[in-house]
This record gives C-alpha cells, sequence and structure tokens, in this order.
C-alpha cells in the first residue's frame, strides 16, 4: 500500500534538508571555516585567479581559455554538482505549493525571504544559477529568485570575513552598504517589472498532477530532472568560461599607478567584472593584487561589487527562468551599483 500523501511529503522534506545541510557543510561550511583563520593569520587566502602574481592577464589564446577553465574548474566544480542537485531536487522533492507559499508572492516579503535563504548558501553566481532554476520552475516570484540568486554572492558571510581581514573592515562596510539594497532593491525590481498578468514561471509539471510517493517515483523524477539541468546548462556555461578565460586580457588591461582613479577605469572595469566568471570569494585576492600593483581605490571598488554577484555565464544559465529584458536590467544595475561604489571609495580616500 502506497505511504500517505504528508507522509511522503515528510521524508521527501527530510532528503531535501540533509542534502543542503550536508553538502554545504562539506562543501562550503567546513572549508571557510578554516580558511577564515588563514585570512586572519596571513591577510591573504590565494593569489588572483585572473593574472596570478603578474600585472596583467596572459596574452589571448587556446591555452590562456584552457588555464582559467581549469583553475577555475577546480574551484568550483564541487559546488557546481551540489547546485546541480539542489536545483533539481527542490524540483523532485518539494511540492509547488510549498514553494510557492513561502517565496511564491510578488510582495516585498517573499523579497526578503529569498535574500535571507540565500546567506548560508556561500555559492559562487554559477553555482547558484541552478538552485535559482530550481525555484523558478516551482512557481518561486521573480523577486524572491533574484534576491536568493544575489544573496548568495553578495551577502555571503565567509566572504565579508575574507574581505574585511585581508582589504581591511572599511571595504567590508563598503559592501554592505551597497550590496543590502543591491539584493534587496533589485529583487523588488524584478517583482515589479513581472506584471501582475505574467506567469510566474514555466514550470515542469502542473500542481495539480499526482506527487511521487515511492522512493523508486521520486528517484526516477530526481534523475531525469538532474539530467536534463545538466545538458540545458552546463555546455554553454563550458563555452563561456572559455571564452571569458581566452579574452580575459581584454577585459582587465595591465595594472599600474597611472590608472589611479580614473572614472574611464572605473566604469570599464565595473562593466568587465559584471561579465566576467569568478570562484566563491575570488574577488578578494583579485582585488588585493590589483591594489598592491597600484590601482586605485575607486576602480577597486568597482571590481570588489561587481565581480561576484552575475556574469556572463550565469546570466546565459537563467536566460529561461527570467525575461531577458529582466536579466539586462539587473545586469546593468549592478554595473551601476559598481560605479556608485567606485565614487564613494573615491570621496572617502579607500585604498
Amino acid at each position: 500500500m502506497s505511504a500517505t500523501l504528508p507522509t511522503t511529503r515528510s521524508w521527501r522534506l527530510l532528503v531535501f534538508v540533509l542534502l543542503a545541510v550536508a553538502g554545504l557543510f562539506y562543501v562550503k561550511w567546513l572549508p571557510y571555516y578554516g580558511r577564515a583563520f588563514v585570512a586572519a593569520n596571513q591577510h591573504s587566502i590565494g593569489h588572483s585567479i585572473l593574472m596570478g602574481d603578474a600585472a596583467s592577464a596572459p596574452a589571448p589564446s587556446w591555452n590562456a581559455a584552457l588555464g582559467y577553465a581549469l583553475a577555475y574548474g577546480k574551484a568550483i566544480w564541487q559546488a557546481m554538482l551540489l547546485g546541480l542537485l539542489l536545483g533539481s531536487g527542490i524540483q523532485a522533492l518539494l511540492p509547488v505549493d510549498w514553494v510557492q507559499r513561502m517565496l511564491g508572492q510578488r510582495h516585498f516579503g517573499s523579497v526578503l525571504a529569498g535574500g535571507l535563504l540565500a546567506v548560508p548558501g556561500m555559492m559562487c553566481t554559477c553555482c547558484a544559477a541552478p538552485v535559482v532554476v530550481g525555484l523558478r520552475e516551482h512557481r518561486a516570484s521573480p523577486g524572491a529568485a533574484v534576491a536568493f540568486w544575489l544573496g548568495n554572492t553578495v551577502l555571503n558571510p565567509a566572504t565579508l570575513v575574507f574581505t574585511g581581514f585581508v582589504l581591511g573592515w572599511h571595504w567590508t562596510a563598503l559592501r554592505l552598504l551597497l550590496g543590502i539594497p543591491m539584493v534587496f532593491g533589485l529583487g523588488y525590481v524584478a517583482n515589479r517589472m513581472a506584471g501582475p498578468g505574467e506567469p510566474a514561471a514555466p514550470v515542469a509539471w502542473s500542481p495539480t498532477a499526482a506527487e511521487p510517493r515511492s522512493p523508486a517515483e521520486v528517484g526516477r523524477r530526481w534523475a531525469r530532472i538532474f539530467g536534463r539541468m545538466t545538458l540545458r546548462l552546463i555546455p554553454e556555461y563550458i563555452v563561456i568560461v572559455l571564452l571569458l578565460g581566452a579574452v580575459r586580457a581584454w577585459m582587465f588591461p595591465h595594472v599600474s599607478p597611472a590608472m589611479g582613479d580614473q572614472w574611464f577605469w572605473i566604469v570599464a572595469l565595473a562593466l568587465a567584472g559584471m561579465l566576467f566568471v569568478i570562484p566563491t570569494a575570488g574577488e578578494v585576492p583579485i582585488v588585493q593584487a590589483m591594489l598592491a600593483l597600484g590601482l586605485g581605490g575607486g576602480p577597486a571598488a568597482a571590481l570588489l561589487l561587481t565581480l561576484p554577484p552575475v556574469s556572463l555565464p550565469s546570466l546565459a544559465m537563467l536566460g529561461r527562468s527570467f525575461p531577458w529584458r529582466m536579466l539586462v536590467v539587473i545586469a546593468f544595475a549592478v554595473v551601476g551599483f559598481g560605479i556608485l561604489g567606485g565614487a564613494l571609495a573615491v570621496l572617502l580616500g579607500l585604498h
């Protein structure tokens, strides 16, 4: 005799919670706990993935593309696998009405919930993208999903701690000052851009359809969704990472004291930071290396604010989950926050 629906939902929820807690503990919480002590003692968390110890990134080439993709992949593959498992697990394990009740409304409360749920995730923008896809498939509102997506990086408590120990706590304060309105403000904007008549999300199955009850049914659904999500997201992701790795010397020029706090470089690096892709907390050693080479506080602040939240690969991964006009607005709003951060850094004399 099949299990009753409430019982089935209970063990499915338990499986999802165990996966999330165990996965995040192994991939994020435990490693970052140890790295915090390294940051406190050494005032560094490693070399810049963008250019190493050099003053500029390597010239565009296949080797530059492959070298960056391998370094980046080594840093994020576990988190990406966890993101795919959680994104598909949302659809296989959690009922649509649960997600819709918590995150599906178009008011600010769902935006706030989405941003707060992101805090323990601490994923990079691309690794959070499969989870966002799962949330949207289960009718999370655009604003809640956007707040969750941006909050994983911008409100990452580990990165905020690393920033304080490595760059100085004034940099952490600047990031929080602009990061909080970025996460929740852009979530609110996303909900406003989605008109009242617009469907909440393209769901994979109707909420009125029979839910899977046996472990075998759940396993088959989970495997099917995981496979479909992987085939849909990962190939384009790999191609764009290779492309960005190859041309990063064009996006991030040779760093020297002559760049200073010029407005051109604040704007240019804000735009480059929004497009480029880095692993979690990768912006901290990148900014540290550039400051050591003489980069001004304004361009450095622009990078600190725009490198983590979005990237060209994550935008592409979410192209079917949000209207493209919404993604474009979010991307350029992040650039705007970067420019504002650069202006504040210059005004306050940060370095």
